[in-house]
Parts: structure tokens; sequence; C-alpha cells
């Protein structure tokens, strides 16, 4: 029993200082400029896929802001599943709107059916959210992973609205993750985690990986990710093609968003271990450590069961009590690491002190995770 209890503490624990660690790693190792090339090689051919489900009062500002990108050879196409379309209406010939005759309610459903109807055989496409709003350069800064020899960019999401509470602690998250998930990891070597949106890759690859892959509900930037890593491709992180993506802004919104993100958790965690053994086995540092990520539980699930141990450990003997002290304590310290190496507003620092109530509407959609896909198919998109 005393095992098992040591057991458990040092897979939670490790979760703790793995953050820092890395960053350190991350400063030390030597980043040469051509990891990411600088002049632009091809100006390749672009079908950028919206995909919206039921609303699509945010769809004419997400079209405009594509429009206005510094790039010419483009096409959108905007999926408007189970929508009313009758005043979506766009003069622009590079705006296609796809209205499927039966329910989707799937994101690769959304995806193929847009591919299957491009008007030309489109080399690279790229997915943007139903809220979404692009930088100029969005495809621009796409084009320089992909002259890299990368396959697949996933941008960086920066949040559009930071108004409420709730929003500015869903940018804080988003933070954390693109750094650590994104940047770090991708720089010692590692793929990047997809983030569902702002990501672009070859169309044939996308073809490849998920035709065969039957997604049911979220997650399915989860499943790709898999699949690439398994094959041995490297998704490439690019901070500077930027993405602008709505927040959760409201409490209920948060609840049925999380219980579809925990949902898919703990549906994908298999990949985790497989894609971890495939490294192994391959002696693929790529590998390693993607699937070592992709064994960490989601962040409020692993600090309270940090602050549980820390707190039976003061019990049981206080030498352990204050070194999970001091684990929390550097990864606090590496949260804001995170937040200091990004543009933060001061929304977002004065939002972490309700970070406990953040964290009881998450386990609120902990207790509907398994009934989450029925509950809700796509985030309900609030005014920002």
């Amino acid at each position: 029993m005393e095992f098992l209890w040591l057991l458990f503490q040092v897979f939670i624990g490790y979760h703790l200082m793995v953050p820092l660690f890395f960053f350190l790693l991350f400063r030390l190792k030597k980043r040469t400029k051509s990891r990411i090339a600088t002049v632009r090689k091809q100006a390749y051919d672009y079908g950028l896929i919206v995909t919206a489900y039921e609303e699509t009062k945010f769809l004419p500002q997400v079209v405009n802001s594509l429009l206005n990108l510094n790039y010419d050879n483009y096409v959108i196409y905007v999926v408007a599943d189970k929508c009313d379309v009758t005043d979506l209406q766009f003069s622009d010939p590079r705006v296609v709107i796809l209205r499927p005759e039966k329910t989707l309610a799937s994101n690769v459903g959304s995806h193929f059916y847009a591919i299957h109807r491009f008007i030309r055989a489109h080399e690279v496409f790229a997915i943007i959210d139903s809220d979404n709003m692009v930088h100029p350069e969005f495809l621009n800064e796409c084009n320089r992973s992909f002259d890299s020899g990368y396959d697949v960019v996933q941008g960086l999401r920066v949040a559009k609205n930071t108004n409420t509470h709730y929003a500015a602690l869903d940018a804080a998250r988003d933070i954390y993750y693109h750094f650590y998930d994104g940047e770090v990891l991708f720089h010692l070597g590692s793929s990047a985690t997809l983030a569902g949106s702002g990501m672009a890759m070859k169309t044939a690859l996308y073809v490849d990986c998920m035709a065969a892959v039957d997604v049911k509900g979220a997650g399915f930037d989860k499943v790709l990710q898999a699949e690439l890593v398994l094959r041995g491709y490297r998704i490439s992180f690019n901070g500077e093609a930027i993405v602008y993506d709505g927040k959760t802004a409201y409490a209920d919104q948060l609840v049925n968003q999380r219980a579809r993100w925990i949902n898919t958790w703990f549906k994908y965690l298999r990949y985790g271990f497989l894609i971890l053994s495939k490294g192994i086995v391959n002696r693929s540092l790529n590998q390693l450590l993607f699937g070592f990520i992709l064994l960490r539980p989601p962040l409020f699930i692993f600090l309270s069961l940090s602050v549980v141990c820390m707190l039976a450990s003061f019990f049981l003997s206080p030498i352990s009590g204050l070194v999970w002290l001091a684990a929390l304590s550097l990864f606090i310290l590496g949260f804001f690491v995170a937040l200091w190496n990004y543009p933060t507003n001061k929304a977002i620092y004065q939002s972490l002190a309700r970070i406990p109530f953040f964290v009881f509407h998450q386990f609120r959609a902990l207790l509907h995770a398994r009934s989450a896909n029925k509950r809700s198919v796509a985030t309900k998109h609030a005014r920002s």
C-alpha cells in the first residue's frame, strides 16, 4: 500500500516539475533561425475551411478577415452545418457557401464535405473556427513553415475577448498550453500539439490520416495529431501565424465545452501510451516527448490531486508536505513564465484570483463528461 501511494505521488508530482524543466532546456538549447524559413519559396494554393454548426452570426466578420489576408492564392469554403444560410451572402467569388443536405455534427465530416467539393485541387488547407479572426499575415507565416519542410503547422491562437473572468482565465489557459505544448515542445524536438483551429496542413496528408478514422463528437485534433506523430511526422509551431479565437465567456458555456474536452482526454488517452511505446522502439525524440505529454491529465485534475497529496503528506510527514509545497510553487512559477513570454493583458492577471471558481466549474464539467457530446456538439459563442 505504501508503494502504491508513492507511485501515485510520483505520477501526479512530476507533472508539476515538467513545465519549468522543459523551459530551462528550451532556454539552454541553441535555437537556430534556420528552423523556420525566412524567405518564401512558393505561393501555396490554399483551401480555407470555415466550420460552422447551427450558428452563423460571426461568419460575416470571419470571412471578411480571410478576404483581407495579404495573400491571393486561396478559396474560402464555409461549411454551414445545420445552419440557416438565407442571409449569408458574399459577392466575392473566392467564397463558397456549402450547406450539407444532412446534419454532419462532426468536424471531420465538415472537413471532408469541403475537400470533396474543392473547386480545384488545393495543395494545402487551413482549418478556421466560425468565431475566428485571422491576422493578415497568417498564410504567409504558414508558408514559411511549409517551406522549412514541415507538412503541418499549428499557429498561435490569441484571445479575441477577455471581457469576463471566465474568458480571461480561458485565455490564460490557452497561453500556458501554446507556450509549453506548442513553442517549447516543438523547439525541444517534438511535435506541437494541435489546437483544433488556426492550423494548416497538406491536403493529401489529412485525407490519408483521417479517411478511415471514425471520429464522433469532439476531439478530431487529438486523433489527427496522433495519426501524424505515429506516422513519423512532426507538427511545427509558428507563433507568428496568428488566429484570434473567441474564449468561453460564461459558466454554462464553459461547463459544456470542458465536458467535451475531458471526455476526449479519457477517450483518447490510449494514444499517449501507444506513441510513447513507439518512441521507445523507434528511439524517436518526437514520439517520446509527444507521448509523454499526452499522458498528462487536464490541468484542473492533476493540480487538485496535487493539493490533496500535499495536505495528506503534511498530515503523514511534514517533510513530504514541504516537498509538495515546493513542487506546487515551481508549477506556479512555470505558469507565470508562460504568461510573461506572451502578450498578457491586465484582465488576464486580474482574473487569476478567480481560479477556484474556474476549477469548480470544471469539476461540474467532469460530472457531465460521459454524456458531453449529447449535451452539446459545439460551443455556443457569445458576442465579444
